[in-house]
């Protein structure tokens, strides 16, 4: 700028000394009746010079606002630098659990700039975890108004809709990302959850349909599919609650078709034929289903209805086929000793579990009945050592059903486990282990031989 100003000056220096030697005049018309007499070179040394000012100005006006712009984003930067300082300082703190100090951190990034998205994700997944869902809730759906692109945000919203159990809120919201990516696993998978907490199996069923349909690695596919066989069930018990026999027969039958395998469809069948009074189908599909799985809980529901309709011979002649096929194989074993004992065959229950007995080291099941066996044969000593033994055991005995995936226990079957798993019960009543009981149990011999003799004259039963 300086030295254009400088050779403006030369210029006009030089445009005078030639005004000197050209003094010719011209008559300048300022308006249509007004006119000046002014030298040639004068005129054109004006033109020059409001030509050069104007030219001077504008390049002012433009390095002024660049000297603007400049300042103004050095200051944003400065500004911007103190955001993500005091986000990653808040960010630390999170992730070593001072929840806090993290908060403290953070909304002082926020003071600074309080549209700063990263931060106000943070700040809300804070408050989520504080189970503050209202403020959580509060700082998302502004981070959704700064970004409505943010696919991070409306998962990060939908989590705390959730967990404030408004639940039709957090279904809008994933509908919501899959209106701009229908391909999202994640939040297909999430909406089919939600319909499942809330028992929407129709629902849960449609969205694991469009799962299905998704482009899915061998595993995650083979874990849908499990998911869908229960839906499926889970469906059919709803309709068979309500009399829907054939809808619920269909879902049985469809879960049969994809997975036969699929131990929850059997039950399912069986009870719509208990249902309609076919009791014969149902123990026949129990046998079919069981010869198929190989689970033993169908032969506890054979095992039942058999009883019940005065049929022991059959599910004894079960019992004993599978038996002779699979010989070591001791739960099965075990429940047929236990069946023997419930049909007061005390001899044939007496010598199966002694030869178990003598199979496996420690296992509190077959102490109890090898008691209540030596009782009914009249030895009240024996009875005692083996109630003692089933005491003091070290060793965890389940009966009768386990989760294979959570390793919970319980008495009663079911299609599901509390851990959200489908056909994950097993009968493998023994399962031996190393842990200790929580309290020692300390008998004597006398006093067991006393319990004994009075179990055996009240004709208690253990099972």
């Amino acid at each position: 700028m300086p030295f254009l100003v400088f050779l403006f000056l030369i210029f006009i220096a030089i445009a005078g000394y030639f005004a000197q030697l050209n003094p010719i005049g011209v008559t300048f018309f300022i308006a249509p009746n007004q006119a000046y007499d002014v030298s040639l070179t004068a005129l054109i040394l004006l033109s020059i010079s409001l030509g050069g000012l104007l030219v001077m100005i504008t390049s002012g006006v433009r390095q002024t606002k660049a000297l603007y712009l400049n300042w103004t984003y050095r200051k944003r930067q400065k500004k911007e630098a103190r955001v993500e300082n005091a986000y990653k300082a808040g960010v630390n703190a999170f992730l070593a659990k001072r929840y806090e100090d993290s908060l403290s951190l953070l909304q002082k990034g926020l003071a600074i700039n309080t549209n700063h998205v990263n931060t106000l994700l943070k700040l809300g997944e804070i408050y989520r975890i504080q189970n503050n869902f209202s403020e959580a809730i509060r700082l998302h759906r502004k981070a959704k108004l700064v970004d409505d692109q943010n696919v991070e945000t409306l998962f990060q919203l939908a989590d705390d809709l959730e967990a404030a159990r408004q639940s039709d809120e957090a279904v809008s919201v994933l509908q919501e990302i899959l209106q701009k990516d229908d391909a999202n696993q994640t939040a297909w998978t999430r909406l089919r959850d939600i319909h499942i907490s809330l028992s929407q199996w129709e629902e849960a069923h449609s969205v694991e349909e469009k799962i299905l349909k998704l482009p899915l690695s061998d595993e995650t596919r083979q874990k849908e599919q499990n998911i869908f066989l229960g839906i499926k069930f889970e469906k059919g018990i709803v309709f068979l609650k309500r009399d829907q026999t054939e809808t619920a027969r269909r879902a049985f039958k469809s879960a049969v078709k994809i997975n036969k395998f699929f131990l929850p469809s059997y039950i399912g069948l069986g009870e719509i034929y208990i249902k309609e009074g076919r009791l014969e189908s149902s123990m026949t599909l129990f046998e079919k289903g069981y010869d198929i799985t190989q689970n033993l809980i169908l032969l506890h529901r054979l095992e039942e209805l058999c009883l019940e309709l005065g049929q022991p011979d059959r599910i004894l002649q079960v019992y004993q086929k599978a038996v002779k096929k699979q010989p070591s194989d001791i739960p099965l074993k075990f429940y047929l000793g236990k069946l023997y004992y419930r049909l007061e065959m005390i001899d044939e229950a007496f010598d199966l579990f002694s030869e178990m007995e003598g199979q496996l080291d420690h296992f509190q099941d077959i102490q109890k009945i090898m008691g209540i066996l030596y009782l009914r044969r009249g030895d009240p000593t024996l009875a005692a050592e083996a109630f003692q033994k089933a005491l003091g055991l070290t060793t965890s005995v389940i009966v009768p059903y386990r989760c294979a995936l959570c390793d919970r226990q319980t008495m009663e079957w079911s299609g599901r486990c509390i851990c959200g798993a489908w056909n994950s019960y097993k009968a493998t009543s023994i399962r031996q282990g190393n842990e200790q009981r929580k309290e020692a149990v300390s008998i004597s011999a006398s006093l067991s031989a006393s319990l004994a003799k009075s179990h055996a004259s009240e004709g208690g039963e253990f099972f």
